[in-house]
């Protein structure tokens, strides 16, 4: 249950650290997700090494594999159904989470189910060891909950800095009974990159959707690093329920919600200061 918690109309959180709504009007300019890629190239110019940086999707991944190994776009994806990943029971053959952030070599013969594998298999390594099983433990989830949780802070936090207390607000919603209200799991079901979250975009239909769902999403969000993980694992010590970056490198958490409101004014002045033009209120 919800414990003096305000209405779904009052609340205000973040993504990347601006818990707020950002009615932004006319920026939507599209929902797919960029796919940079981040490849390392021999002397004949042949790409020898794939980066996948932390946070990056699961279809980040699979175009970047696509892209690097030069081969129709769609061909990773549609290799899942026979690439045999070690995934755990909870996943549902869903690689999200589990396509572990690191840098591959590209042998000769590199197809994308041994690629997708050697992912999983780091991953499987990095998450089932006594320290993350325990702490997942600790925390009452089990280690495919703490990777979800992970993926929420890899996409939320703004700064590594802020990641334990990330972590730490959404352990406290959880405890309250209060829905996560992150807007990276909306932007998660709608398939963009960008922060920049309606009110309207709040009402869809998803088990994505933390502001209708309470609980986690059923799955990871991303693929995060080694530092999220730890964060979610061993969370800040504190009692925030809010959090929203005001300008880069202040990110102010708060238990209190009038204290939030004030430093969401801030930050949306900050915002028109930026843009130099006036935005839509937010609604949330």
């Amino acid at each position: 249950m919800q414990t003096n918690t305000p209405s779904r109309s009052t609340i205000r959180l973040t993504r990347r650290g601006r818990i707020a709504l950002a009615a932004l009007g006319a920026v939507v300019a599209g929902t797919a997700v960029a796919v940079p890629l981040l490849i390392m190239n021999g002397d004949d110019s042949r790409p020898t090494t794939l980066v996948v940086p932390e946070g990056w999707r699961a279809s980040q991944v699979y175009a970047a594999v696509d892209e690097v190994l030069d081969l129709p776009a769609g061909t990773t994806k549609k290799s899942l159904a026979k690439a045999d990943l070690k995934l755990p029971d909870e996943a549902g053959g869903n690689p999200e989470g589990y396509l572990f952030p690191a840098t591959y070599p590209l042998q000769e013969k590199t197809t994308p189910q041994k690629l997708l594998s050697r992912m999983v298999d780091t991953a499987d390594k990095k998450f089932n060891g006594a320290p993350i099983a325990a702490g997942a433990q600790r925390n009452a989830m089990n280690v495919y909950q703490a990777v979800t949780v992970a993926s929420i802070v890899q996409a939320e936090a703004p700064t590594k800095a802020d990641m334990g207390k990330v972590a730490r607000v959404i352990f406290n919603r959880l405890e309250r009974g209060m829905p996560l209200q992150m807007n990276s799991t909306v932007d998660y079901a709608l398939n963009r990159g960008a922060p920049r979250t309606t009110a309207a975009d709040t009402e869809i239909d998803s088990p994505y959707n933390s502001y209708r769902r309470m609980g986690l999403p059923p799955t990871p969000i991303d693929n995060p690093g080694e530092d999220a993980v730890r964060a979610a694992i061993n969370p800040a010590p504190g009692d925030w329920l809010y959090f929203v970056t005001v300008r880069p490198g202040d990110t102010r958490f708060t238990a209190d919600y009038a204290e939030h409101q004030r430093n969401v004014a801030e930050s949306d002045a900050e915002r028109k200061k930026a843009s130099g033009k006036a935005s839509a209120p937010s609604k949330k």
